[in-house]
């Protein structure tokens, strides 16, 4: 994914990995190609430390300096509470919820969607029609 032009993010505290985000494209398919999908993880150990606070705004600013218009949230499990509330807060609305869309450590798990504007949305046409 490096090579998209998306950005990739790491947060570190004395020498250890606390977490990282990154943005991918949100589907492949041209019509998409102004809106990502952040993905955002943090150590079990980093949770409550305001890793995800200092990761996910910067994340949101570099997507929006690259012209992307809009970002989604799937966040793999909708008793995923922490990282939910780290999203609305950093502007994001829920648009829905799929439920029980996958299977994991013995029980199903929703998938809930989550998605924000970046910079003037949806309020112009792109700049760049190609």
């Amino acid at each position: 994914m490096l090579d998209i032009g998306l950005p990739h993010l790491v947060a570190e505290r004395d020498g250890l990995v606390m977490g990282y985000a990154y943005a991918g494209n949100w589907r492949p398919r041209p019509a998409y190609k102004f809106s990502v999908e952040d993905s955002i993880y943090i150590d079990k150990d980093a949770v409550g430390q305001g890793v995800g606070k200092a990761l996910l705004p910067v994340l949101i600013d570099q997507c929006t300096a690259a012209g992307k218009r809009q970002m989604v949230a799937v966040i793999g499990d909708s008793a995923q509470t922490p990282s939910i509330r780290l999203h609305v807060s950093c502007g994001f609305e829920m648009t829905g919820t799929l439920k029980s869309i996958g299977f994991k450590f013995g029980r199903w798990l929703d998938s809930v969607l989550m998605q924000r504007a970046l910079g003037i949305g949806d309020t112009t046409p792109p700049a760049s029609k190609s």
